[in-house]
């Protein structure tokens, strides 16, 4: 009977040993704490030298000089790069598990093409200017977008590989329609010239107040989805022996993977990296079980995004290099490292 299914059948649902959760849970919060430390430094460290008394000052008081405003834009900075950051690190999670591949990100199903092409079509053709506008044009576009690779993926009968395929040659072809348009206008390709690579440059209270419903409400979805979608990493057949509903997972996972991506990308711009190699890392040692996956992803991705973000102001003072360029740097070498190890992660 299908209750009676063997043990490793039901892996993701075993309990682990009391010493193995307390191991988990202590290294959740050194992660935590890590966040904590990196947070501090956000805002302490920038382009712009202040010493600690100034930015003492700016955070609980007020010196009546530049300095307050230098520290004001750190922390909208770091507010919005601790909340994307969950956010890429919480969707590479669960589109990882969702096409049952340790490689996928954001950019596999096209949600990061999407943003960015209906970003460049609202500045060039519609006369969009302000971010508190065209941040709602990205993320229509990603939303748009993670539809129509449902759709082309199959819909009610969509696999791992038709919304990887589906995924893959929508942003192909988004893509080579938003480099078109840049080379064509040079007025687009100025205005975008920093969102295209990732910036939290231009994080501000409004902007923070206009993707935190869609943050929160991706963030909350996607915990929500660790169980379904633990079962359904062990193949479809299994999943539904154990009573997993497999298209409303794959459909809320979408939805969730399209919010967090989405209003991520609209805030600052496509950001590489951070979805995909932080959960793959973290599997390496919490194991394949997404409730804890999922929460140490959240943690430590905005470790990685605000550490880039430091690095990127300190290495090119006065100027700043922005933190999708540092990310896809540091990225690049750290994951082929991580990747020819003897023992990577596998789902």
């Amino acid at each position: 009977m299908l209750v009676d299914s063997p043990p490793q059948e039901r892996a993701p649902s075993v309990p682990v040993s009391p010493s193995r959760r307390v191991a988990r849970a202590a290294g959740l919060l050194l992660s935590a704490l890590i966040l904590v430390a990196v947070v501090l430094a956000s805002i302490a460290i920038g382009a712009k030298q202040l010493s600690l008394g100034e930015v003492w000052h700016g955070l609980f008081g007020s010196t009546g000089t530049y300095a307050d405003v230098v520290v004001d834009d750190r922390i909208s900075r770091t507010v919005l790069g601790v909340l994307a950051g969950a956010a890429l690190g919480l969707a590479g999670a669960v589109l990882q598990a969702l096409t049952r591949n340790p490689l996928a990100d954001p950019g596999l199903l096209g949600i990061n093409a999407g943003a960015s092409a209906a970003v460049v079509t609202a500045i060039t053709f519609l006369g969009v200017t302000s971010l508190s506008r065209y941040v709602w044009f990205a993320f229509a576009g990603a939303a748009g977008v993670g539809a129509l690779v449902w759709f082309l993926g199959g819909s009610r009968g969509a696999t791992p590989v038709r919304l990887a395929l589906a995924g893959t040659a929508i942003s192909a072809a988004l893509y080579g329609y938003l480099q078109a348009v840049m080379i064509l206008d040079n007025a687009a390709l100025n205005k975008m010239r920093f969102w295209t690579v990732g910036s939290l440059t231009s994080a501000t209270d409004s902007t923070i107040r206009q993707v935190l419903p869609f943050l929160v409400a991706g963030m909350v979805l996607a915990l929500c989805l660790a169980r379904p979608l633990n079962a359904m990493e062990m193949g479809d057949d299994t999943a539904r022996a154990l009573g997993a509903r497999l298209n409303r997972t794959r459909v809320l996972s979408m939805l969730a993977a399209t919010v967090l991506c989405g209003a991520a990308t609209a805030a600052c711009g496509p950001i590489v990296f951070v979805g995909l190699m932080v959960p793959h890392v973290v599997r390496s040692f919490t194991g394949p079980d997404l409730r804890w996956i999922l929460p140490y992803a959240a943690v430590l991705s905005p470790v990685l995004l605000l550490g880039a973000d430091v690095i990127g102001r300190v290495v090119a003072r006065p100027s700043e290099l922005q933190v999708g360029i540092v990310t896809a740097i540091l990225g690049g070498p750290v994951f082929i490292f991580l990747v020819r190890r003897r023992r990577t992660a596998q789902l």
